[in-house]
């Protein structure tokens, strides 16, 4: 895939907004939705393309983690993928190593939606609603596919950022080596990315990048591990952990794994212009979906974790409801609508109760002094 050294946005939580730099076509060159294309623009048919990248070894499929439609694509195209070499594993960015077992018991049938959700402890490691996930878990329990868990806790990429990797030993971080340096345009993308945190120094700019790298070489070792044996490996990830061959990719390579593809879902701009050369070896045009996705889950924009008193932010997405009320990494939520915050699920849990239009009083710990903020939840626009 070719390597761009233009710098591109990347969002917290890998959420990317794809780049369309071409001129606006005319309604005639428009490219068809519902159709598969190859990196450049060429169409490919479903069952060429499925029967090609059946003979990899990994391929990563994209998503934009909120996004109803980019679930029911990921299914579809695993399904495709199944018929074409059954033997098949699906690595999940949503859960960490320690999440492994839930996973193995839910493939054997042993637990319902609801042991799962507790056994994997899915509201403390992920932040989105599972309900966007589970059509593709149960195809994988149906056909007895297994699940990989490919991320690492909030509590070891802080380790590992903080203490460096030397200072942790390979069995607590799960015989991850250090990541190779990063492109210098993903380095570039990331800096982008972090000039928009009002108030952070060039220090938080490494750390802020050390993480993301943990995040994706953790990735890229599960799935490497994971192959083998005749068996295709199929990795769910943040788009931004994929795009124009950086993140995961690019730690795969240096892994000594070469042969992956990698697919996102991409729906055109209005002005009908093609898809950014280089984005990703393939990719599948979306129809408008709007209509058909449930309503957008509000969402205060932090990055959490365990804290021993509440719940630690990691990073504050820019121009999020957490930004607004002047939340900053470091802080600790310690309660939130007067409710005490012992576990990143609890304020998870509380934000999935809230409404458009409403306020949300937290009381959060910084620098030894607790403060109270409060989280405005914007009314849908009239």
């Amino acid at each position: 895939m070719p390597r761009l050294s233009r710098a591109r946005r990347l969002a917290l939580c890998g959420a990317l907004a794809l780049a369309w730099l071409a001129p606006p076509a005319t309604a005639d060159e428009c490219p068809a939705t519902g159709q598969w294309y190859l990196d450049g623009g060429d169409p490919v048919s479903p069952d060429t393309l499925m029967a090609e990248l059946a003979e990899r070894e990994v391929v990563l499929l994209g998503e934009q983690h909120d996004r109803l439609a980019h679930h029911r694509w990921q299914l579809h195209t695993l399904a495709g993928l199944y018929a074409h070499r059954p033997r098949l594993v699906i690595g999940l960015e949503m859960l960490p190593r320690e999440a492994q077992p839930a996973l193995d018991a839910w493939v054997a049938g042993e637990l319902d939606e609801a042991g799962f959700l507790e056994a994997s402890q899915w509201h403390d490691a992920w932040g989105f609603d599972p309900a966007l996930y589970f059509p593709i878990l149960h195809f994988a329990r149906m056909q007895r596919i297994p699940l990989l868990a490919l991320n690492v806790d909030h509590a070891l990429r802080r380790r590992l950022v903080d203490e460096g990797w030397d200072a942790v030993p390979d069995a607590q971080r799960f015989g991850i080596t250090p990541p190779a340096a990063p492109p210098e345009a993903y380095r570039e993308s990331l800096a982008e990315e972090y000039a928009r945190h009002p108030g952070d120094d060039d220090n938080g700019l490494v750390r802020f990048i050390d993480a993301q790298l943990v995040w994706d070489r953790a990735m890229a070792t599960a799935l490497a591990e994971a192959g083998g044996d005749d068996t295709l490996v199929v990795g769910l990830i943040g788009q931004g952990h994929l795009t124009h061959g950086h993140g995961v990719p690019h730690q795969l390579d240096d892994l000594g794994l070469g042969d992956h593809s990698t697919l996102l879902p991409v729906t055109p701009d209005a002005a009908c212009r093609p898809v950014e050369p280089g984005l990703a070896d393939a990719y599948y045009l979306l129809g408008d979906e709007s209509p058909h996705e449930p309503p957008a889950t509000l969402r205060l924009g932090v990055l959490i974790g365990e804290h021993a008193e509440g719940v630690a932010i990691h990073g504050v997405g820019p121009d999020s409801v957490a930004a607004e009320a002047g939340l900053r990494e470091g802080d600790v939520i310690v309660r939130a609508a007067g409710r005490p915050m012992s576990a990143p699920g609890d304020l998870t849990r509380l934000i999935q109760r809230m409404v458009t239009g409403t306020l949300l009083p937290l009381e959060v710990r910084r620098d030894g002094r607790v403060q109270e903020l409060l989280a405005r939840f914007p009314a849908p626009s009239p």
